[in-house]
């Protein structure tokens, strides 16, 4: 069912790239009586809401923050379901996907996932390349400073190598080493279930997003709760460091 918010939101104002810290799961099960495994598989049926919700209303960009560096420290039965619940997630949503033309990708330490894993995520990025309308991120085995040692590393080994003198390093060509090199920075971060920390992601990418904090656990997060996030978003006044009336006279 449409929510009925939809008609109020400005359809010429809604970002071009929103970035989702899906948390909450673990605690929507424990409040109900729920093992942490219902409250991923519940999550998982918000992923589905949202993405729909971002395709339809033909948003550009939309990343998820799915499994972290940090995470692989959960018990190794919870690592087990996660990675269980992304390979169902694949093999269950590719159709769809392909149908519309969102393009998948996986940011982060892929090489530490289980093969299987890989495989699907190397299959639904290549079938669905072709995607054109939105591009759908999800981040797995990501830590943000790691990204940004990475990018550092490459760019140091450019130098030594005398490819590259170290005054041509730029933030431009600085953001070409990570993993986001292709897609513009996110103009709305969304974290779910109260917390108010950005928990080592898109640590770059962020220096002038918007940030919006819900006390709504991931799994409760659907249609409307992601529409009132996007209305947020249109009455905040991005400036970049400028004055109002120097956006006034830019426009």
């Amino acid at each position: 069912m449409t929510s009925p918010l939809r008609p109020q939101l400005d359809l010429t104002r809604l970002p071009r790239h929103v970035a989702i810290i899906m948390d909450g799961n673990g605690r929507w099960a424990q409040r109900r009586g729920y093992n942490r495994i219902r409250g991923h598989q519940e999550g998982a049926e918000s992923v589905r809401a949202v993405v729909r919700v971002a395709r339809d209303l033909g948003l550009s960009y939309l990343t998820l923050y799915a499994f972290s560096e940090e995470n692989w420290q959960r018990p190794q039965i919870e690592v087990q379901s996660l990675m269980h619940l992304l390979s169902r997630y694949l093999k269950k949503e590719l159709a769809e996907l392909r149908a519309q033309n969102i393009a998948f990708r996986a940011i982060g330490a892929l090489s530490l996932l289980p093969q299987k894993v890989q495989r699907e995520i190397n299959a639904a990025s290549a079938a669905t390349a072709e995607g054109a309308v939105m591009t759908l991120t999800v981040a797995l085995s990501y830590g943000s400073r790691s990204e940004i040692v990475r990018a550092a590393q490459e760019l140091a080994e450019q130098v030594r190598q005398g490819v590259l003198a170290a005054q041509e390093i730029t933030h431009e060509l600085f953001a070409q080493q990570l993993y986001t090199k292709d897609m513009p920075d996110p103009d709305l971060l969304i974290r779910t279930s109260g917390e108010y920390r950005i928990s080592n992601f898109l640590l770059w990418q962020l220096a002038y997003t918007e940030l919006y904090f819900t006390e709504t656990l991931w799994p409760d997060f659907r249609e409307e709760e992601f529409l009132t996030a996007l209305m947020d978003y249109q009455r905040r006044d991005r400036r970049f460091g400028l004055t109002q009336e120097q956006i006034e006279i830019k426009a």
